[in-house]
């Protein structure tokens, strides 16, 4: 560990447990885990600490936050022993990252010494918008200086949810121009997949003609998130929340198991829920 990690004793604790976790007399279930069979703990932690974030639960958040820094150090931890890369390359690479994107902060020299190649930035008294557009130029020339990928869209990760690629890639596409011009075109878009995803369930066709008319309704309905500024993942987060609220009041109204009840008894008892929602 560097010496600035000295001023954090916790963080260079757990990186120590972690390695002690690996090593050969450490724990047999660490010690069989790879890259692979810990990806879908990284998603399922990153989609706690947003519940935490969201319940305003700041107790959890400590907690859901720890564990997702584990995740971070157990992928640097396995990439060390595989002659990768190291926690400490990690964090500094994070740390020049920060400096080279924030020269309003840190200053041009620093900066540039931190791989900063932009130039002409505004740069004094500058608000939100103006660094986040110092932010995309400096990102676009870092970008530049790699390795050409096969396809513009190979740096959307196809690792993300699919609501966020989505979005990512209908986001990146527009960057060169390929988008619709506004909210029109694609509310007429969503009404032409809906006529489509019709006309396949009217011919009773397979399920896969079926399930591609409706991915891309589906897309279709990201990308008009996209236009009106809405975060389609988060708008059906907190969808998905208000349903749970709802369906649980459903139950508190009833006080019995709602399994049994007839569709309209049931939908009697959603438009009660919502009634008392909008009420408290």
């Amino acid at each position: 560990m560097s010496a600035e990690n000295d001023s954090y004793p916790g963080f260079a604790r757990a990186v120590g447990i972690m390695r002690r976790l690996r090593a050969p007399d450490g724990c047999p279930w660490d010690r069989e885990q790879s890259f692979d069979t810990i990806r879908k703990f990284t998603l399922e932690e990153t989609y706690e600490v947003l519940d935490a974030i969201e319940r305003r639960d700041w107790p959890a958040l400590k907690d859901e936050l720890g564990d997702l820094l584990l995740q971070v150090l157990f992928y640097s931890q396995m990439a060390d022993e595989a002659g990768y890369f190291t926690i400490d390359d990690v964090t500094e690479n994070l740390g020049q990252k920060l400096v080279r994107r924030h020269p309003h902060v840190f200053g041009e020299e620093a900066a540039r010494e931190a791989g900063n190649r932009a130039s002409g930035l505004e740069m004094d008294g500058i608000g939100a918008g103006e660094v986040l557009r110092n932010w995309e130029a400096i990102k676009k020339l870092e970008k530049s200086a790699r390795p050409a990928n096969d396809s513009y869209l190979d740096e959307v990760p196809r690792s993300m949810p699919a609501l966020a690629e989505a979005a990512k890639l209908g986001s990146r596409a527009a960057k060169v121009g390929f988008d619709w011009p506004d909210v029109t075109g694609l509310m007429a878009k969503l009404r032409e997949e809906i006529a489509e995803l019709e006309a396949e369930m009217k011919a009773d066709k397979a399920s896969r003609e079926t399930a591609e008319e409706l991915g891309d309704l589906l897309f279709t309905a990201v990308n008009l998130a996209r236009h009106l500024k809405v975060d389609s993942e988060m708008a059906l987060r907190d969808t998905n929340a208000k349903f749970r609220r709802r369906f649980s009041s459903m139950e508190q109204i009833h006080q019995q198991p709602l399994d049994g009840l007839s569709a309209d008894e049931l939908e009697a008892l959603w438009i009660r829920a919502k009634q008392r929602e909008r009420a408290s």
